[in-house]
């Protein structure tokens, strides 16, 4: 396989003949497919992976393509790898666990203030990972980071003194950060008492928050660290690092923060990735109302 415009003709000849559709329908399809071709910039199909089709469903996310178009398009893309392994031009398809992007855009689950205070509580103090895992907590809360920039944060990153961290996101972007006053406290307190007695493993130096090995953490430890102190505090809702940022986030809107502040923070490019927390922000005043207005 090495030409677009013969298996979209291929394409365009299984719609009409096999499956009947309108000259509308036809065309929307093909629609799909050349917007595929052109996102891609490969030539052929055959070079589709998944992970470029979800960093195109990303790059139509931060230009403010909604949801219901991208999962349309997607739906496009997945009938036409769908006709080139019936043809037999493939043997998988690279959208088969692809998920419809309006699922990325559903309200996240947000933890109260008191849950978060609960999981800090449950935490095991009196050990070194405890230390460590109180910072971590009070980093993610205090600055809305994702995961990955969690575990690439460094020393050389942390500004204490001027109250920020310098954050690389998406695309080796760099943003500062705000950092509360708890999470320098505890994050120092980490260094100071635990990270500065290890044997640190050679090219980790700089990483902030490490394992007993002396190499930074891996993505899936965190996960496992925010399970546990979820279980322990006894909170029954889907909790993981993503909860945190998400928390972040509405809690600042709740308060009155600007929602461009909050993009910046976030590191969203696109405003429309931010708005989604007016919606939780939207939800909360309506519980408000419902609670404590007298003609509710």
């Amino acid at each position: 396989m090495n030409n677009w415009s013969h298996y979209t003709n291929e394409f365009i000849n299984y719609l009409h003949l096999e499956r009947s559709l309108s000259k509308n329908s036809i065309e929307a399809y093909v629609r799909d497919v050349s917007k595929l071709q052109q996102y891609s910039s490969v030539n052929s199909p055959s070079e589709i992976t998944p992970e470029i089709i979800s960093d195109i469903l990303i790059q139509l996310n931060d230009i403010g393509i909604n949801p219901s178009s991208q999962s349309r398009m997607l739906s496009g893309w997945k009938s036409f790898f769908k006709f080139l392994l019936l043809e037999e031009y493939l043997t998988e398809s690279p959208t088969e666990l692809i998920e419809s992007p309006k699922n990325m855009r559903k309200i996240p689950e947000v933890l109260h203030f008191h849950e978060i205070e609960r999981m800090m509580e449950a935490i095991d103090h009196s050990t070194d990972e405890g230390t460590r895992n109180r910072a971590i907590l009070e980093v993610l809360y205090s600055c809305g980071l994702r995961v990955t920039e969690l575990i690439q944060l460094k020393l050389s990153d942390c500004h204490f003194e001027e109250g920020f961290v310098q954050v690389t996101g998406k695309g080796e972007k760099t943003r500062l950060v705000p950092i509360g006053l708890q999470a320098i406290k505890h994050t120092q307190i980490y260094i100071n008492s635990i990270r500065s007695h290890q044997k640190i493993a050679r090219g980790h130096e700089d990483y902030i928050f490490l394992n007993r090995r002396g190499k930074k953490l891996s993505r899936v430890m965190i996960f496992l660290i925010i399970k546990d102190l979820a279980k322990l505090a006894e909170i029954y809702k889907e909790v993981s690092p993503h909860t945190f940022r998400h928390s972040f986030a509405t809690h600042l809107i709740e308060g009155g923060a600007d929602l461009r502040a909050v993009q910046e923070m976030l590191g969203h490019a696109s405003i429309t990735t931010t708005e989604i927390y007016t919606h939780l922000d939207r939800a909360y005043l309506q519980q408000t109302i419902r609670e404590f207005h007298p003609r509710a």
